[in-house]
Formats: structure tokens, sequence, C-alpha cells
């Protein structure tokens, strides 16, 4: 049936589709964009000329890409908000069912679970279609993929084994899960070669691999089958058709595909290998298909649950020769090709040898994959997919869809965007100037490696939620300065530098805590392994003897940073033995100075106080330790109350002079850095009780930036992206300084850290906190 032509005993289900599309070079991407097509036309439609058929595309890159007019809404994939705004925009549409195409990687935050928020908010029925299915999943995969299928009204896989493993590893209600195949083009099934002068091999036996191209596809394996097969059919040729893979690419550059260039030289079979470095058109790869004798997939892992190249390879009747991956085990005896022990190149040689020695089995594998694969054409996969969207709006009925299908989602805070502009400005070639007049940095208060530290963290945290490449000279130039200040020997950072470079002092341990906080930060949200390495070597160094440390803020900031580490780290012994040993000094000092109505550590409330707190809850929590973690939530939650007026505002204690026992504080010069430290506790606070008090305590801190403070003015600056200074007696201290900035841009990022979260509460564990 030809797209636009509609199948009568289908009604149109007016459908949204989000996932990875077309023109982005990805195997999601094409996949939605072929199931839409299909789906539109089994309604009688063209994608993007009818109403029937919407995208909502996830984008890797800011600028998006150039998509047709089907594409409604678009998602920045690090962007927690725009999930959620997409679940809005989607809830108003003109649709009547969503289906989700559902791969860890394609969607922002840890395993992917920035996608919850989307499916928490929306009140459409959805279909999610699990393109990968992991056998040993971690924690966090293991609860956002069933959260997913929690959320979904029903559940598509393509594999018979991938509906099994989900309901015996995940859970899932074999009643939810439904089968269809993977689709593939429809064409006629022909002789190869018809084709083969297309591309330069009339005459030839031709052998062909396609795909994006990274080192699990094993194609060195089938290099060297195919030096094997040469020695029998000198003319073999053997087509490696794809683009390296974009993740390998930015990682590595082109270093695989060189070392397989390099391989068949010293194999000397130049003339019977051919490289096709390009991505394709759907159409240009049938052509290839149809060009093609034999199909390899040399792949080296067994757990791959789809395999979309194998696939069309079927569709298209082609003698499949393969490794023993999950899907091939299950489609590839039915499309009576061959299987091969993996990394097994002589074995490989002689199932394409025999089948290239004998054209009468060749061409009776080739049509028995033909036949098989007219069950998997687009057409009747379409099919398939709108029965299953009939069936689940038909569930999704008033009343049944709140009772069983999806829980109540709860109203989320809109937050600013995240706004370097200032950040960058602020920082040269050397790192983060400490002082600005207005908005202008100021070169004569040189730097501080307390700057560096603080602003590093943020580097961190901003490449977590955000990947955006523009952190990345930022992330360098932070690090550079503290590798910089730390002097080896001695075990310590020096801390004031003049704008001419020069060091004007020798540092001190809280210097040296919030850069181990910095450093353990670094390790855990690095952009790459050479910023690991470093930062590792740096924090390895850095800490030792720490143990020996005494004041209070170091052991927080210590704490912080070896809870982080242990983020990528978490067997690293030593760095656990630290984080315990600081951790208990600074309970000790709770225990044994608090006393009445002050349930503090010091005798008084000074600077940056909130990471007492905050320390204790965290390693409370991994410790096991419930008096611990009791006495820090106790401790944090005195710290709220006594900085909260009676306006229920936040009324931190200024830095004219510290609160003591008796009462006595300070009201001005109250600075971001304290309102950003309370955000950071409150919001371990949150996470670890899920108490939605806590979340009210957390929001009120941040709304402190936004003018809801005793000035009644923001202190951040929208229009350059800084936060002023201060709250003085006389007002709003308008200068933007590196301190006060970064300590917007922290707590900033706590608060997008901790939005989608607190848009699932109820419904989800929480994601990302277990390091260990």
């Amino acid at each position: 049936m030809a797209q636009g032509a509609k199948d009568l005993s289908f009604p149109s289900v007016p459908a949204s589709f989000i996932g990875t599309y077309v023109p982005r070079h990805c195997g999601i991407a094409t996949f939605t964009h072929d199931l839409a097509g299909a789906v539109a036309g089994v309604c009688g439609e063209t994608l993007g000329e009818g109403r029937t058929v919407r995208i909502v595309a996830i984008n890797d890159q800011p600028e998006g890409y150039p998509y047709g007019t089907e594409v409604s809404f678009e998602i920045r994939r690090n962007q927690k908000r725009d999930y959620i705004e997409a679940a809005n925009f989607l809830n108003v549409a003109p649709v009547e069912v969503v289906c989700l195409q559902h791969e860890f990687g394609i969607f922002g935050g840890a395993d992917g679970s920035h996608i919850l928020s989307l499916l928490a908010n929306l009140k459409k029925p959805v279909i999610t279609t699990f393109h990968t299915v992991i056998k040993e999943p971690s924690q966090g995969q293991r609860e956002t993929l069933k959260e997913v299928a929690s959320l979904s009204t029903a559940v598509v896989v393509m594999a018979s084994r991938a509906g099994e493993m989900l309901s015996d590893i995940y859970g899932i209600p074999r009643e939810k899960i439904r089968f269809t195949h993977h689709g593939v083009p429809d064409v006629p099934f022909v002789n190869p070669s018809q084709y083969k002068e297309k591309f330069q091999v009339e005459g030839r036996p031709v052998v062909l691999t396609f795909g994006l191209i990274s080192p699990n596809k094993g194609i060195e394996y089938a290099i060297d089958a195919i030096a094997d097969v040469a020695k029998d059919f000198p003319d073999v040729a053997y087509i490696v058709l794809g683009a390296t893979h974009p993740e390998i690419k930015r990682r590595e550059g082109e270093m695989y595909r060189v070392s397989l260039e390099n391989r068949v030289e010293e194999q000397g079979i130049e003339d019977n290998v051919i490289f096709f470095n390009q991505y394709v058109t759907l159409d240009q790869l049938c052509e290839f298909l149809l060009a093609c004798d034999v199909y390899v997939t040399p792949y080296l892992s067994r757990e791959q649950i789809v395999s979309g190249t194998l696939a069309y390879a079927i569709g298209c009747g082609k003698a499949i020769v393969s490794t023993p991956y999950w899907y091939a085990e299950e489609m590839v005896p039915q499309a009576h090709g061959r299987l091969v022990d993996f990394k097994d190149s002589c074995a490989l040689a002689g199932e394409i040898r025999s089948l290239l020695a004998d054209p009468e089995e060749l061409e009776g594998v080739r049509k028995a994959s033909y036949d098989f694969g007219r069950s998997m054409i687009w057409r009747e996969v379409a099919r398939r997919y709108v029965e299953v969207m009939q069936e689940a709006v038909a569930k999704y009925a008033p009343g049944v869809r709140r009772a069983e299908v999806r829980r109540r989602a709860v109203p989320t805070l809109k937050l600013p965007d995240v706004n370097l502009r200032h950040l960058a400005i602020l920082t040269d070639q050397t790192g983060i100037l400490h002082h600005a007049v207005f908005a202008t940095p100021d070169r004569n208060y040189g730097y501080y490696t307390d700057d560096q530290s603080r602003a590093l963290v943020v580097a961190a945290y901003n490449w977590k939620l955000f990947q955006d490449p523009a952190v990345l000279p930022l992330f360098d130039a932070y690090l550079s300065f503290i590798l910089h200040a730390f002097k080896p020997k001695a075990g310590y950072f020096r801390n004031h530098m003049s704008y001419d470079r020069k060091w004007l002092d020798e540092g001190n341990e809280d210097c040296r805590g919030r850069a181990l906080w910095a450093l353990g930060a670094a390790v855990a949200y690095a952009p790459n392994e050479a910023v690991v390495g470093l930062a590792a070597r740096l924090f390895a160094q850095a800490s030792r003897h720490a143990e020996e440390m005494v004041s209070p803020r170091a052991c927080a900031y210590t704490v912080l940073g070896c809870h982080e580490y242990l983020r990528r780290f978490s067997g690293a012994s030593d760095v656990r033995r630290l984080r315990e040993v600081l951790a208990y000094r600074i309970w000790y000092l709770f225990d044994g100075n608090a006393g009445g109505d002050w349930p503090w550590a010091e005798d008084t409330l000074a600077g940056e106080s909130a990471c007492l707190a905050h320390a204790i809850i965290l390693a409370g929590r991994w410790l096991h330790d419930d008096k611990m973690l009791q006495t820090g939530l106790d401790a944090l939650g005195w710290l709220v109350s006594v900085q909260t007026d009676e306006a229920g505002r936040l009324n931190v204690v200024g830095d004219e002079g510290p609160m003591t026992r008796d009462g006595e504080r300070a009201e001005f010069a109250q600075k971001p850095l304290e309102v950003a430290g309370l955000i950071g506790a409150c919001q371990e606070a949150f996470l670890v009780t899920r108490d939605q008090d806590w979340y009210g305590k957390l929001r009120m801190c941040f709304n402190w930036f936004l003018g809801r403070n005793v000035a009644g003015e923001p202190l951040y600056d929208s229009t350059t992206g800084g936060c002023c200074d201060a709250i003085q007696r006389t007002g709003i201290n308008l200068n933007e300084g590196a301190e006060s900035t970064i300590a917007w841009l922290h707590g900033l990022h706590m608060m997008h850290d901790v939005s989608v979260s607190q848009s699932l509460v109820g419904t989800l564990p929480f994601i990302g906190a277990n390091v260990e």
C-alpha cells in the first residue's frame, strides 16, 4: 500500500512520536522517522503533510537540526525543564497517544532519567518501544526502566527474549508487553548483479557490513575472514558501509577506522575491502543491500537485543552470517542464515566460503530470508503499532487512567535557564578574577584558589547536567589554576595570586578542603579521561594526611569531595576511610558543643556554616549511621529556622559579625555564599528524606536570590548572568564578583538537579544518589 493510501480497517489515531529524529545521524532517529512515516501511511497521510502524526525530537546539540515540518517540539537533551514543558505541550496538543522510543543514552540525566519528568507530567496514554534491555543493569538503569514501563500504558519489544527479560528481570507485567518486528523497507527480491555495477563490483561476489562504525562491531574479525576467503575467491569484495559513530569520533577520533585500514594493508587485501565512510540515505542503503550476496554482522557483544542493520538485511533477502548476539540468535535461524562464535574469523570465513561456493544454496537462503522478512516490512509493523495505540487509548479512558495507568505528578518549580556568560567574562587564561566593579572584572584583587575551586564545582555540575561544550574551557582554566596552586611536598594549596601571577599567601586548611571538594567533583563528572586522570592524581596527593585537619569547614568540604570522588571510584578504600574519619570528627563537635536551644557544633554561627550539617547528613546516610544523619537533619533544620524571618523569608546572618548563643547577630552584609551553602545542604536533606518540608526550605533559600529577602530585591542579574555581592544596610551591593556569581550558579545547578526528582515524588526513588 503506498503511503497516503488509507487502510480503512485502521481508523486514524492522532499520535506524537518522541525520539531522536532525522537528519540526526542515529539509528533511533531513522527508526522514529520510518515508523512515523509508516503509521501516517496506514492512516492515509503523508508524513509532514497531515495532522495525524507529529514528532517531538530530542536534540544533542544546542542549535538542533533542520527538521521537517512534522517536528512540532524540540527537547534539549540535558535541559530538564524542556521535558516538563514538552509534557505540558503534549497535554494540550491534538494527539490521543504518545509513542516513545527509549534508549538510555538519548535522554539526559543519570541513566536517561530526564525522560521520567515528561512521562510523570503527561496526561496522555504512552506506548514505549524499548530499543535496549540490559540483562545485568545498574541500579539506576533498573529503576529508570521500571519507572518508564510503569508510566507507560503498553511497552513494545522487537525480540521475544526482550519481553522475557522485561518480565523476569524488571518485573514488568507480561500483559503489558507487546511484540512487533523491527520494521524494514519494502523492496523487491532481485538478483544482486542488477545493482553491483553501481558500485563498480560487477561480476564479483559481494559481502557487506553496514552501520555506524565502532569497536564493538568486530569488523577486524570480518577483515581477517575475508583475507581467508580471498584465497579461494580472489575477486571477493567486502564493503564496510557507514560513518564512524559520532560519540566514538568525539572521544577517539578515527582511531578504530584507521586500525581497520592498517589491518587491510597488513593482510594485503586492499583490492578486496572497500570502505564507504559516509552516512547514507535509505534509498542508498537499499541499493547497497540489494547489491550484496552475503551480509555479515561480526559483533562482539552478546547483549544486543535488537539490530536494525540485521533486520534491514533480512528484509532485503540477504544470506546472513552473524555472531550469536541475542537478536541474531532469534532472527538468523528463522531467516535460514548462519551463526558463528564470537571472534572466530576462521568459522566466519568458512560460512562465507560455503555460501559463495554453492550458488544454488545461496539463492535458497536469500529467498528464505526475503520470505521471512515480508512480515517485517514497515506497513505491517505500522498496522501492529496502530492496533496497540487503539488498545492504549481504550485502556486510558477517564477514570481508568488515573486508577491504573499513571500516578498524579506534582507541580514543578519554574527555574531560570543556566547562563554562564558572566562567569566566562570573569574568567581569563589564568582563572576567575575575584572582584568586579559592577559587572566589569577588576584586576586589582587578582585571583583566589577558593574561587577556582567553587567555580570548578559549578563547571563539573554543569557538565553533569547539560554537557554543554561551552563550559569545557572554563573547566580547564579552573583545574589548571588549582594544579598550579598545589605544593605537592607540603600538601597544601596557595590561595591568593596577584594579577601579575605572584603568590601572595600560603593558603590554609579551608582552602585545601574546598580544593578537595572541587577535585572530587571533577573526578565524578569529568568530560574526559584526561581530566579524570589529573583530578584523581591531585586528589590523591592533596588528601594525604588530610585526616589530621582540624578546621571544621576543611573537614566538611573534604567529606563532600570524598563523596563526589566515590561516585566514580566507589571502591577507593582510602577515600572511604577519610570520609568516615572526618565525618565523625564533625559529628563529635556537634555532640560535644550542642546543648539546650543551641544544637550547633560551634559557639557561634559564622561564615559557611551549612557545610557542617551537609557533611554529616550525607555521611550519615552512606555510613548507615542514623544518629549522625539525624543530628545533621536536626542541626540544619535549626540553622534554617533561626535564619527565617516572620515573613517567611530567608534572612541569613550577615558578614558583619557572627550569631552568638544569646541570639545576637549581624543583620547585614548578607552574602550569596551562605545561601548557596544552605541550598546544597537542604537539597541533600530532601533527597535523603523525601520530606516536602525540606523542599519548601530549599525553595525559600533559592528565592532569596530572586527577591524574597529583607531588601525585597533580586540579587540575580538576568541581563548579565551574574549575581550581586551582598545585601548591605544601604541596599544591594551591585558589584558582581566571582564569589557571588559562583554562589548563584551553584544554587541554580542544585535546583535544576533536584527538579526532576521533585516532579516524581511518590513515583520513584531518587535516581543517581547511590554511589556505592
